[in-house]
């Protein structure tokens, strides 16, 4: 097996040297980086079990950071970087991978010593064979630690989900349920990362073909055959003890829901937009719809970019009739485009209606349409006028209207159209 390896540095130079250092050693091994400071930082759960260790580098800070450093050097104030910051939070956890600690600075009077779980190497320059020697020593004793956690007792339960173990994903907690799904939070050893693990909950039986079965599996098939930056990834599908599961990004920043609880500005709502549309564009050109985009169905990652999620409800256009049947409902009905809530023939132009309504929410504060029971709400998309929209929101308000068109025919034709008209009010507003 090639070796796992977790690079982890503020400056990209730095990763790109180490990452050259080590594929000229272990040509076939598998390279990961972290950005310090720019990706999301290390889950608190995350533990790097699936890496053979992770490799700090503590390098000189840019120009203008290292005058701040000096400023409060001068005035007595101890200096910590973040990689120190890192290094000493990482080495606290007993199941962390072994770290190797690359401080490209002269070594200090009283050098700490080096443990099985941290080895330390300083200089000027990165030492490439004490930088190999360190791996080495590291992967080792990565290997020996597995060996030893394997014997324990209760070594098996840390697979465990449920009744059911899935090998390779390690269970931290269920953080919720629905329909017949199961949902968990899982540190991926495949992955090396912390992922969002959705079991079926209900096993298959081969003699009787399952319509939620063949939905679930469906949702893996459209999403994993996309690669864009709004659609949510997925890592793996698998089968365990019968029952099917997939593991998917995981986002802990939370979904759109979440962020309305606060007023959403109207250029930030506008790119909100924009990515929906973007994602929405890449579905719709692979002859799939989404059918229940929904501010919960929107994830937002650390870096403020959103990400279409749950397909379970999504069809392939050739597979409707199979998969639905006939003058079936599914979706939320704030957010149903008129012909989705009478079970009408549906088409991209009804995932636009949907998004038009997050839209609208984003914007205004509240859903264009309410009720008290979910026909009201149906009746309202399908007859009710659109409630005024502030003066305000006027340079907004053709978006709306389009988007909000009771017939498919006076909306926006495509995602890419919607692009398009959202563009030209950037540039306007």
């Amino acid at each position: 097996m090639s070796l796992r390896l977790l690079v982890i540095a503020e400056r990209p130079e730095y990763r790109l040297l180490v990452r050259k250092h080590i594929e000229i050693e272990w040509p076939d091994a598998q390279v990961h980086e972290h950005r310090l400071g720019e990706d999301e930082p290390l889950d608190d759960k995350f533990t790097a079990a699936g890496f053979d260790a992770a490799i700090i580098l503590d390098a000189p800070a840019a120009p203008g950071a290292a005058a701040a450093a000096g400023g409060l050097a001068a005035t007595g104030a101890q200096v910590t970087t973040p990689a120190q910051a890192l290094t000493a939070e990482l080495s606290a956890k007993a199941e962390f991978a072994p770290l190797v600690v690359v401080a490209l600075q002269d070594a200090p009077p009283v050098r700490p010593a080096d443990t099985a779980r941290i080895q330390r190497l300083y200089g000027r320059k990165i030492d490439r064979d004490g930088l190999i020697r360190a791996i080495t020593s590291a992967s080792r004793e990565h290997n020996k630690s597995m060996t030893a956690r394997r014997a324990l007792p209760d070594f098996n339960q840390l697979y465990k989900f449920g009744a059911m173990t899935i090998r390779g994903h390690r269970c931290i907690r269920q953080v919720g349920s629905g329909g017949m799904c199961k949902i968990y939070l899982a540190e991926s050893e495949r992955a090396a990362t912390l992922v969002v693990l959705k079991v079926f909950s209900q096993v298959p039986d081969v003699s009787e073909r399952i319509v939620g079965f063949d939905r679930f599996l469906q949702e893996y098939e459209i999403v994993a055959g996309l690669n864009h930056p709004n659609i949510v990834r997925i890592y793996d599908l698998g089968i365990a003890d019968d029952h099917a599961y997939i593991a998917m990004e995981h986002f802990p920043a939370g979904d759109l829901r979440q962020r309305m609880k606060t007023p959403v500005a109207p250029e930030m709502a506008l790119s909100y937009l924009k990515q929906m549309a973007s994602a929405l564009e890449a579905i719709h050109a692979v002859g799939v719809l989404h059918r229940d985009l929904k501010p919960a169905n929107v994830m937002l990652r650390a870096d403020g970019t959103l990400c279409l999620i749950d397909f379970g409800l999504a069809k392939a256009n050739e597979l409707d009739a199979e998969l639905t049947g006939t003058r079936e409902i599914f979706g939320t009905p704030y957010y149903m485009s008129p012909e989705q809530g009478h079970a009408e023939l549906i088409d991209a132009r009804s995932d636009l209606y949907s998004l038009g309504v997050v839209y609208y929410e984003m914007l205004i504060g509240r859903k264009p349409y309410t009720g008290a029971s979910a026909m009201e709400v149906i009746y309202k998309h399908k007859r009710a006028e659109l409630p005024p929209i502030d003066a305000k929101y006027s340079s907004h308000e053709p978006i709306l209207r389009r988007l909000l068109a009771k017939s498919p025919q006076d909306r926006f034709q495509s995602a890419r159209e919607l692009l398009e008209a959202a563009e030209e009010l950037k540039i306007s507003a």
